[in-house]
Parts: C-alpha cells; sequence; structure tokens
C-alpha cells in the first residue's frame, strides 16, 4: 500500500512536527492506512529537545510529493540475460499481453540494452537477405533446435559460423554447394549427408531424420545436429538462435530512474521514438520497463496536511499530489482540491490541540510519551498560554496531557523556551528557524519569530540578526521582512525589520527606533502581526 504523508510546513515548529507525528499515529492505530509523519525541514533545537525527551525519532524528510517514476504503474517484465537466444527472448514477449520490449541486463544484473518486437523482426528479414551466422554458441543452437549432438570433431566445437543452405530434394541435391563454411540442413537423404561429412562442412542439422550408418565409418570433422522439426522451420530457429546482446538496442536507452519527475521523463519521451524505457534503481540494475501509456495519468501521491492550507508553506509539488485532509487552526488561504476533502479548521491556539481532541473523540488514549510531545506542542504554540491565539480549550487540553504524561507543564516551558535561543547557534539559524513567507495585498514579507525568556541576551546580536535579515531580503526580493523576538516575560514582542518603517508606525501605532520596536502585548504572528499588516495594505 501507497504511504500517506503527513506533514505540517516549511521551517516547521514544535507543533507542525508533532501535529503530523501524533495524527500519524492516530490513524494508524485505527488502521485506517499506511500513514508516515513526514516534514519539509530541519528541526529546530527546541523540537530536537521535545523529541530526544520522549524518545521519538523526527519524521522523515521528504523534499517534493511531485509525480516521479516508482509512483507509476510501469511493467516488470523478466530482463534477459546479454547471452539468452533470440528464440528465448520471443517466447517471453509473447507471455505477457501487450509487451513489446524486453530489458537486457549484463551479469550483475546492470542494464545492457533494449529488445523489441521490431528489433527481432527486423533481424528475421535480414537473414532472409544474408542466409549467413556467425559464432553462434552450439549450446544457443542445440537448444533453439530442440535437438541433440549426434557427432562431433575430435576437438569439440564451441561456436559455429557459416553459410545457411538447405538441401531439398525437389531442388536438385547436385547443386548444393558443399564448403567448410557451409551450415546444411537436409532431411532423410543419406548422400548428401555423407558428401557433406566428406567436404567437411562446418555443421549438418538432420530435420527429422536419423544418421547413416555408413556416416560412421567417415571421419568426422563436421558438427551434426539432429532436430524433430522441419526443415524450413529448423532454418528460422538458427537465426534465432544468436545471442541477443546482437540484436538488441544499445543506444539512445535513455533510462528512468526511480526519483525522476515524470515531468522530465514525458519530455524525453516526447523527442524520442522507441515505445518503452527501461527503468533502474540508483545502481543502474533494472526494474521494469515503462511505455508512454503509463505516462498518461501517473498515480499521484497522498497527502494530509496539518497546520497550514497555504501553498507557499507547504511542500512543492503539492498540485500534483492528492490532498486527502487539512487539519490546521490558520486562516483559510489558497490550497484547492480537485474535489470535497475532510478539513478540520478551528480557532484554537495550537494544531495538537486539535490531534489530542480527536484522539479523545476517537476513544483513544495517547501514549504517555505521546502525550508529552503534544503538551509540549501546546505549550509551544501559545507561548506559555500567554498568546492572544491561546484558548480554555488549549489550556485544557495540554493539562489532561500532561497529567497522562506525568509531566509538569512549567518544568516543559522552561526546557522549551530555553533551548531556541542558545549563543551557540547562528543568527542565521535563530532567524529561520521558524520562519514564513506570506503574500498580502500584492506585498511580500518574510516574518520570523523566537521566544525567550531573555530578549535582552537575543538583542545584543542585533546587528547579526539585521545581516542575514538585508541578505534574505536581496535573496527573495521582499517588500518587508520580520524578525519578532517574543519575550515570556515581559508579555511583548522586540521587532527587527527591514522594509519601509512608516508602515511599522502606522500599522502598530508606534515609533521605530531604526529597524527596531518593541510592541507590547504582541505575542502572536498569526493573530497580531499578519492581520495588522493587512488591515494597513487592504
Amino acid at each position: 500500500m501507497d504511504p500517506i504523508y503527513v506533514t505540517g510546513h516549511k521551517n516547521p515548529d514544535t507543533d507542525s512536527i508533532v501535529s503530523a507525528m501524533a495524527y500519524a499515529q492516530l490513524r494508524n492505530a485505527l488502521g485506517d492506512g499506511e500513514y508516515v509523519a513526514a516534514r519539509l525541514g530541519r528541526i529546530s533545537d527546541e523540537t530536537q529537545q521535545v523529541l530526544d525527551r520522549f524518545g521519538f525519532e523526527a519524521p522523515m524528510l521528504i523534499h517534493t510529493v511531485r509525480n516521479q517514476v516508482r509512483d507509476l504503474a510501469y511493467d516488470t517484465p523478466p530482463a534477459v540475460n546479454r547471452a539468452v537466444t533470440v528464440d528465448r527472448a520471443w517466447q517471453l514477449l509473447h507471455q505477457y499481453d501487450g509487451l513489446t520490449s524486453l530489458p537486457v541486463i549484463e551479469d550483475d544484473g546492470t542494464l545492457f540494452g533494449m529488445l523489441s518486437t521490431n528489433t527481432i523482426a527486423a533481424h528475421d528479414m535480414r537473414s532472409v537477405l544474408h542466409p549467413e551466422i556467425e559464432n553462434i554458441p552450439v549450446f544457443n543452437l542445440v537448444s533453439a533446435l530442440e535437438g541433440a549432438i549426434l557427432l562431433d570433431s575430435d576437438t569439440p566445437t564451441t561456436a559455429i559460423s557459416g553459410r545457411v543452405a538447405m538441401a531439398l530434394p525437389a531442388n536438385g541435391e547436385e547443386a548444393i554447394p558443399l564448403a567448410p563454411d557451409t551450415v546444411l540442413l537436409c532431411g532423410h537423404q543419406p548422400g548428401v549427408i555423407l558428401d557433406a561429412l566428406r567436404a567437411r562442412v562446418a555443421c549438418i542439422v538432420l530435420c527429422q531424420s536419423a544418421l547413416p550408418e555408413a556416416a560412421k565409418e567417415i571421419p568426422c570433422h563436421s558438427l551434426v545436429i539432429s532436430t524433430p522439426h522441419e526443415p524450413y522451420r529448423a532454418a528460422r530457429m538458427i537465426f534465432q538462435s544468436i545471442p541477443v546482446d546482437r540484436v538488441c538496442r544499445t543506444t539512445s536507452l535513455c533510462p528512468a530512474h526511480l526519483n525522476d519527475f515524470v515531468d522530465d521523463v514525458r519530455e524525453t519521451a516526447r523527442d524520442n521514438k522507441h515505445q518503452a524505457f527501461p527503468v533502474v534503481d540508483d545502481e543502474g540494475k533494472v526494474l521494469g520497463t515503462l511505455g508512454r501509456i503509463h505516462l498518461l495519468k501517473p498515480r499521484r501521491k497522498r497527502v494530509v496536511l496539518v497546520d497550514h492550507n497555504e501553498i507557499s508553506q507547504s511542500v512543492p509539488g503539492l498540485e500534483q499530489a492528492e490532498i486527502l485532509e487539512i487539519i490546521d487552526h490558520h486562516r483559510l488561504a489558497d490550497v484547492q482540491t480537485a474535489g470535497p476533502i475532510y478539513m478540520r479548521n478551528e480557532p484554537v491556539g495550537s494544531t495538537a490541540t486539535i490531534v489530542a481532541g480527536m484522539f479523545m473523540e476517537r476513544g483513544l488514549m495517547p501514549s504517555m510519551h505521546m502525550a508529552g510531545l503534544l503538551t509540549c506542542a501546546i505549550l509551544s504554540d501559545t507561548l506559555m498560554f500567554k498568546s492572544p491565539t491561546c484558548t480554555p480549550r488549549d489550556i485544557q487540553t495540554a493539562g489532561r496531557m500532561a497529567m497522562i504524561a506525568h509531566e509538569s507543564i512549567d518544568e516543559l516551558g522552561q526546557m522549551i523556551f530555553s533551548a531556541s535561543t542558545s549563543d551557540k547557534k547562528s543568527a542565521q539559524d535563530i532567524l529561520f528557524q521558524d520562519y514564513k513567507e506570506f503574500m498580502l495585498s500584492g506585498h511580500t514579507m518574510g516574518v520570523g519569530q523566537v521566544v525567550t525568556l531573555d530578549s535582552d541576551r537575543v538583542l545584543r546580536r542585533r546587528d547579526e540578526f539585521l545581516s542575514a535579515m538585508e541578505k534574505r531580503m536581496a535573496e527573495k526580493q521582499y517588500d518587508m521582512l520580520l524578525f519578532m523576538i517574543t519575550d515570556m516575560l515581559q508579555e511583548g514582542s522586540h521587532l527587527l525589520f527591514l522594509g519601509s518603517g512608516e508602515v511599522i508606525a502606522q500599522a502598530f501605532n508606534v515609533r521605530p527606533d531604526g529597524a527596531h520596536v518593541f510592541l507590547p502585548g504582541i505575542l502572536s504572528r498569526k493573530k497580531q502581526i499578519i492581520p495588522a499588516l493587512s488591515v494597513y495594505w487592504g
């Protein structure tokens, strides 16, 4: 079963990571499917400390949900070794309905070439015009003819070369050229057989016939093979006994790797006349074949979005994925779906509050360790219940989860908010550990936030933060870039900003000091900063 990825937003915070993990665990526990928690960016120090405390690994990192070759229901026919006969390959091609190509591999399973029915047909037509064979292994020849070796020279023959000739009475046996490079097919024609042995032809193929007794008296310098097939069919089988590596296509193979994007493979197929392309893994070993029909309707990855519903904050390639659900506590944004989905958007301070409630609604108590994670996520997103986004339900849910986890809310809060502003971290890491981009009335901007118990210590690195902000501002061509240093004790936020000081002054009714201003009572990016700027810009 294909996984269903549960993913939070880019630059994930603790609430985003924990909500994805908890919801995946809930659905898997209920037997609803193969839900896999995923993340879109690095784990912050705060989140890592929370995960370590309760013994969890970080969710898997995904970079895109664009359709990839691994999402296609490509064919998995048997791959044939380059030494296999064309006859055997032809049989395999006709065992699978609609199959027109087979991958040809080296002994180690890596790709050598592609063999198609068209290629075999072209080889067969050439053999009519030029009925010659060269260095065909004897094992191949005997196998294709379904025959047996009756005689051989003193030095065993390993390969056969020569011009194929057919001795039929209607054609006049005396007209048959017998030379050391002749491969002779004949029936019950004792005289022809003896003459051929005396002429030391390369090979005699006895079709539905036995070897004359007189042949045993002639010194043998030829390979004699018996076959149960009539001469014409035996002749065709001789030409199909050559190894496939002499017939298959070895150039312009255009192998598709599992992680290749379908869009790119489709472009390659458009520029290439071949009907099938090999599918290989990272080591070049063949996994199957990909036809044009597979590219028409790829199987889309399935995702559940938590803690966001905005395309700019979501996983790249979302437009190619199938969104199954959205669980969020932010404003409704611009994510669109092809059909109706389950959506749960509630005005609470943390997505973890919603997910914890879903555990209770389904009569499933989270484990002690998961309850600890959910407690930390709620505390982090509600700033220890001081954020204006916090609701009585957040406080109640966090208290219940803390009881299940046997943890103190105050101790967990101290642990969470002491991890994010360590002096060991670079200014850039602190700035972008909880960072989001927004588009407001045609204005693009980025807003980072860090929560601390000692804003003075953080502000001593003001110049470092502004330097990192200027670099990002130039790269992204933002209209404005903000960095909130939210102080839990002061119950407000220091705001470092790049862009129009007049906008900040008017939107928040303050007087900035250069690129800095303190905003008392402002704790929430979602509920205070973004709405104020939205109103200002109309």
